[in-house]
């Protein structure tokens, strides 16, 4: 099951990026079909784990200058949808629109 955290402040960004603990972001454009999509099939194949997993939810519609932020911070190109997973300074995973598969970033999200 995936517990989502609206990520709503820069206080929230500066706290990811200066932490040494992994975390993960889903940048979410609500009106676009293809990131509903994504944010469905996570959801769909983090309920057949075992484990609870915790990503950082954006809005990208809402907080379109946080996700300039998390492109300029973690030298990634805004995408959408986009899930990124960090650690602190550096973002040590990235996939975009279909390349987003749950088994591809589950160990990422383990360690959370």
């Amino acid at each position: 099951m995936i517990n989502w955290i609206a990520l709503t402040t820069e206080e929230q960004l500066q706290e990811l990026y200066q932490s040494d603990k992994v975390a993960a972001i889903f940048k979410h454009s609500t009106t676009c079909g293809i990131s509903n999509m994504a944010k469905r099939s996570l959801e769909r194949m983090s309920a057949l784990s075992d484990h609870d997993y915790t990503i950082y939810l954006l809005d990208l519609l809402r907080y379109r200058s946080l996700s300039n932020e998390i492109a300029q911070r973690w030298n990634v190109e805004h995408q959408s949808p986009q899930i990124l997973i960090i650690k602190g300074k550096d973002s040590i995973y990235d996939a975009s629109h279909g390349d987003i598969q749950f088994d591809e970033i589950e160990k990422y999200l383990v360690a959370i």
